[in-house]
């Protein structure tokens, strides 16, 4: 196995950004890749090259393997790190990045092929003896399915089998519904995967959302970091998470960790790697799919045992062993992540596309934000509406709660609607503080109360006015002569002693 010297960051965004600043404190230099909508972006100005690969559309850049490749090549980069999303679970650009000589820093592409099918994983892990929530294990035809719902009983969860990120996924809680929720899952599927194979899972009502963070090298070791709680979500997207789960105890920690490692080592994983799980009211967990990839969430476990999952994701691509056994995994504190999303809580979370004009990122003891924007950074639609993500420690539940809820107020993104207030909304709610918290949350014991305020719409609109006159007129003295910007400030001063 080749030491790395070079990682090509095949994604976009905060966790390009992320991946950059793990390379970099390795002494690794690395090479950022954009589409023409990204070509400013943090991530671009921060590496040591960066190569364009085509249109703002993903299908015609960041989804393109053979552009990343051949970039890879030019730049004389080691290895490629997929992040999340985009290619990161797609087997045959892993299998294509090492047929190319090149590190592929995830896990080995037959354990993406096992675990990303979910029908596969199953059966996967049912073979390595993980409870499975009850649900269909094979390819059925509507009639099947229809029957099958009928046996397991009401509600049951129409689940694409090629697919995660809730996608492709549908509650049914009545007989006379499943039909139309089989149709819509299925387009869905075939339009995100290529691929409407859907199965039933019987839905776990009350339920949490725990998952288990692995790390595991090439030679047979693996551990786990723990769990995360991420029972907040609007339609299965996460939307808060935590380390550690308000509901688990040590003994149930270790429990789960056990089988996670087990299962883990069942499909020869190493790298990093997400064992997801389902909670019922009497702490029974079941599997529910595994991620063979890093975490969206993966901030907070980090938080809370101070292991760095990107670099030793590079490290383990490197040929290393884990530094790191089971012991020696304490978790300390507890970590709160905010996802900052580009949508509107008012008007049921619809993108909000736009320039913005206004940033102010909170500081502080125990506040860390992993951001791909900037002031100026122009929001499109051609991307997931994350923004950045806003991640606190404190030494208990309550404290992290308090220093959330204070960051928040901190975070200013004017220009773009976002969902800040709703977090804001989230942290002062008495369930949430009292960890009262499941899958159907948001849904069931949530509503968000935030009205638009006249008053404050018509401040921004002339505060923005203003800002983007003050650029224009900028920009034409800057034109005119090519003054310095010390040159400028002379010369306005001099203009506002005259008009005084």
């Amino acid at each position: 196995m080749p030491m790395l010297k070079k990682i090509l960051v095949a994604n976009r965004g905060e966790i390009a950004v992320r991946i950059v600043r793990a390379c970099q404190e390795l002494g690794y230099d690395a090479v950022a890749v954009y589409s023409e909508a990204d070509r400013m972006a943090p991530h671009v100005r921060m590496a040591q090259q960066a190569y364009p690969i085509g249109p703002s559309q993903a299908t015609e850049s960041y989804l393109r393997g053979d552009k990343i490749i051949d970039v890879a090549k030019k730049s004389g980069a080691d290895g490629i790190h997929p992040g999340y999303g985009f290619l990161a679970e797609n087997a045959d650009f892993a299998e294509a990045v090492m047929d190319a000589g090149l590190a592929w820093i995830g896990p080995p592409p037959i354990a993406i092929r096992l675990m990303g099918d979910k029908v596969v994983a199953r059966e996967t892990m049912a073979a390595a003896g993980v409870p499975l929530v009850p649900g269909t294990d094979e390819n059925l035809t509507d009639d099947e399915l229809l029957a099958a719902a009928e046996q397991m009983g009401y509600p049951v969860l129409v689940k694409a089998a090629a697919g995660g990120g809730g996608k492709g996924m549908r509650n049914v809680y009545r007989p006379e519904d499943l039909t139309e929720a089989i149709r819509t899952a299925r387009r869905e599927a075939k339009a995100s995967f290529g691929d409407d194979r859907v199965y039933l899972e019987k839905f776990i009502e009350n339920a949490r959302h725990i998952e288990i963070q692995i790390l595991g090298d090439e030679y047979g070791n693996v551990i786990h970091l723990g769990e995360r709680e991420c029972s907040i979500q609007r339609r299965h997207q996460k939307l808060i998470e935590e380390a550690p789960s308000p509901v688990v105890d040590e003994a149930l920690r270790q429990k789960m960790g056990a089988i996670a490692v087990e299962a883990a080592k069942a499909v020869n994983y190493h790298s990093a790697g997400t064992m997801e799980f389902v909670l019922d009211k009497d702490k029974n967990f079941y599997f529910l799919e595994m991620n063979t990839r890093l975490q969206v969430e993966h901030p907070v476990t980090e938080m809370v045992t101070g292991v760095d999952i990107v670099k030793e994701m590079l490290r383990i691509a490197s040929g290393r062993k884990l530094r790191y056994e089971q012991s020696d995994i304490q978790v300390k504190g507890w970590s709160i992540e905010c996802r900052i999303l580009a949508e509107d809580p008012r008007t049921n979370f619809m993108p909000s596309i736009g320039r913005i004009i206004g940033l102010t990122t909170p500081t502080g003891p125990g506040v860390r934000v992993d951001s791909g924007i900037y002031f100026g950074f122009e929001i499109t639609p051609y991307y997931d509406s994350m923004m950045a993500k806003l991640i606190v420690l404190g030494e208990t539940r309550g404290e992290a709660v308090l220093r959330m809820r204070r960051a928040l107020e901190e975070f200013r993104i004017t220009g773009v609607t976002t969902i800040v207030p709703l977090h804001s909304q989230l942290m002062n709610s008495a369930r949430f503080q009292a960890g009262a918290i499941d899958t159907m949350f948001l849904e069931r014991h949530f509503k968000f109360n935030q009205k638009s305020n006249p008053e404050h719409t018509r401040i921004a609109a002339v505060a923005a006015t203003l800002v983007a006159h003050q650029r224009k007129q900028q920009a034409i003295l800057l034109h005119q002569g090519g003054a310095s910007p010390w040159r400028l400030y002379g010369r306005r001063e001099a203009l506002d002693r005259r008009l005084r």
